[in-house]
């Protein structure tokens, strides 16, 4: 299903009313809220949304368990840390508990950081299904999501729950989720904005490429649901179907 709106404001209300709903229904149904976060820029105003009434006062935050899909192999507080940005725009300002907040952890090589975080998940969901009740994710103007970028074996993985992703010529290398566990979602949502995502966006919605060119094309919930956000601006190429 995809949503377009007037711009970024309302799309990011949007997604953090979603967000509220899904966690009063996951708690109440389950006892906890088990959600993916995204990292860059639209994300962002979503987490501040969350972070300010009425929506900071609508969720139990105390039942929320928050995850990461990606992170920059960077310390907890290094600017481009996908965490520290979550903690700026959201986690400081709600009473969640410090130790539902499972952030990726830093290790001496992505490798590592990457295992110790697949331990961290296998613990977290043993006895259970492995199953995000929501997963927020982006999209990149070459069509990753996630740190699943093109080209990759990262969006080849199908074994390993969490990966390393080098990059070439990119002096910070990459942990990444991978598909068969974002896949598991019980609702996935896309939040997509600007005018630079506009051809990417036609591109991994209209199937106007090979299929494995645009990993975003290969989020496809198994047993969940596949939601677009996009404000007008990314989806001014879109047919009207949209």
């Amino acid at each position: 299903m995809i949503k377009v709106f007037a711009d970024l404001q309302a799309l990011s209300h949007a997604a953090a009313r979603l967000f509220a709903e899904e966690a009063a229904r996951a708690i109440e149904t389950k006892g906890r809220f088990i959600v993916l976060l995204a990292g860059g820029e639209t994300p962002r105003r979503t987490y501040e949304a969350l972070a300010r009434d009425p929506l900071r006062d609508a969720v139990s935050w105390e039942r929320v368990h928050f995850f990461w899909g990606d992170e920059r192999h960077v310390p907890a507080d290094d600017p481009a840390s996908n965490a520290r940005m979550a903690r700026q725009a959201l986690l400081d300002h709600v009473p969640v508990p410090a130790a539902q907040i499972h952030t990726i952890p830093y290790r001496s090589s992505p490798r590592e950081s990457a295992v110790a975080y697949e331990e961290i998940l296998r613990a977290f969901f043993s006895g259970g299904p492995s199953r995000f009740d929501l997963v927020f994710l982006g999209l990149g103007e070459n069509g990753h999501t996630a740190s699943l970028f093109p080209g990759t074996i990262a969006v080849e993985e199908r074994e390993r729950w969490v990966t390393e992703v080098f990059l070439p010529g990119e002096l910070m290398q990459r942990i990444t989720l991978t598909l068969p566990v974002i896949n598991r979602a019980g609702l996935v949502v896309f939040l997509v904005s600007g005018t630079s995502k506009s051809r990417i966006l036609r591109e991994t919605l209209e199937d106007v490429s090979p299929l494995h060119c645009i990993p975003a094309r290969l989020v496809r919930p198994a047993d969940g649901k596949l939601r677009w956000l996009v404000d007008r601006d990314a989806a001014r190429l879109l047919q009207q179907r949209a």
